[in-house]
């Protein structure tokens, strides 16, 4: 498996290394550790975690990160060429370059698993940019043409019915190819459940930072509500945007409009401590992420549910209709600070419930790759 961060942790890639172990097969994770701050080999349930040093390298979308992850590709490349695998497992579309390669040179298979949509990230900083566009377009044309070559794609959404919003099983449908969805959905067993609070309570966000428009949004919705009303914010995780929303947040702290509490990276055997801290998970982001709109599904919408926390997702598109269904939580109008508001606010006494878990996806996943580990015979 081929992954462009350093899987410290990545739950999908752990997640999908352990099935495929658990099928009967050795499994190497090769890992770009860009910031060089992880150990460079590490043993995970039996999978085994080789990180690459090459040189620091930001992530973002600046020339520097592009050049980087080239390297990372070389590398990887050389590496598998000398000590052939019987299958390559491509993590996300910056990865497809490795897997076509080990194909092309030396008749490997490999397969796709579609996190989101990659090509959409280099609009996110200037939406109305042509050069961004440009580049977003062949990044797009790219990761299609290499897909194609694949002998399956798994990607991490579909719609839920023939009215709902569409996912990345349409999306790559609409481009003529074919894929099975394997949600993000974690696995039991689950541990306490919440129960609603009796007096204060806590809004929290889990997992990368990297949007600053959704925490300035989060920190309007908040101060909506009448001071006796309002939550305290809690975000853990690390991101591009980390440095920046705690500055915000502890700039309100400072100021007396809030109570926040702010911490970094966590790993995931953190992560049910860190839940159980929370009343209502923040899963918001901007619509100018094009995977939004195109159906990405939070997956701490997914992990918050598992222990009974509901969250606040974007209303018009895929996640909403998920968290709707299921029970999961509500959905807000982005950019509606007062909407926002009242949805946590309405959702601080409910208890969620989670339709599915990892269970059912390791089946689809099982499913998917039926036909690709018959062929590794």
């Amino acid at each position: 498996m081929v992954v462009t961060n350093a899987c410290a942790p990545d739950p999908r890639v752990l997640r999908h290394a352990v099935w495929m172990q658990q099928a009967g097969y050795q499994v190497t994770v090769h890992a770009f550790d860009r910031s060089e701050n992880h150990p460079m080999s590490e043993n995970h349930h039996g999978v085994r975690i080789m990180r690459y040093r090459i040189g620091k390298v930001a992530y973002g979308g600046t020339i520097s990160t592009y050049r980087g992850i080239r390297r990372f590709q070389r590398t990887v490349i050389r590496t598998l060429t000398n000590d052939p695998p019987m299958l390559v497992y491509c993590h996300d579309a910056d990865t497809l370059r490795i897997g076509c390669a080990l194909k092309s040179n030396c008749g490997i298979p490999f397969v796709f698993d579609m996190h989101d949509l990659q090509h959409t990230w280099v609009l996110y900083e200037a939406p109305q940019s042509r050069i961004r566009a440009v580049v977003s377009g062949q990044m797009k044309q790219r990761m299609l043409s290499r897909a194609a070559q694949s002998e399956a794609i798994i990607t991490s959404s579909q719609q839920v019915n023939d009215e709902s919003h569409r996912g990345f099983v349409e999306w790559l449908a609409h481009h003529g190819l074919e894929s099975v969805a394997v949600e993000n959905r974690p696995m039991p067993p689950f541990g306490h459940t919440k129960t609603p609070p009796t007096d204060r309570w806590t809004v929290g966000y889990i997992g990368r930072v990297r949007d600053i428009k959704a925490f300035e949004l989060l920190v309007q919705a908040v101060k909506t509500l009448p001071p006796l009303h309002r939550p305290k914010i809690r975000v853990a995780g690390d991101g591009t945007a980390a440095a920046r929303v705690r500055t915000m947040l502890l700039d309100e702290v400072e100021a007396g409009t809030l109570e926040a509490e702010v911490s970094g990276a966590f790993t995931q055997a953190d992560l049910p401590e860190v839940l159980g801290e929370i009343d209502v998970m923040y899963a918001m982001y901007s619509p100018l992420r094009g995977n939004i709109l195109q159906g990405a599904l939070p997956v701490k919408m997914f992990d918050a549910a598992a222990r009974g926390v509901p969250s606040v997702v974007n209303d018009g598109c895929l996640m909403g209709d998920v968290a709707l269904k299921e029970g999961a939580g509500t959905t807000a109008t982005w950019g509606d600070a007062e909407a926002v508001g009242k949805a946590l606010f309405k959702m601080k006494n409910e208890v969620a419930s989670l339709a599915a878990t990892g269970e059912r996806e390791q089946q689809r996943w099982l499913t998917a790759m039926q036909t690709v580990l018959a062929g590794l015979q």
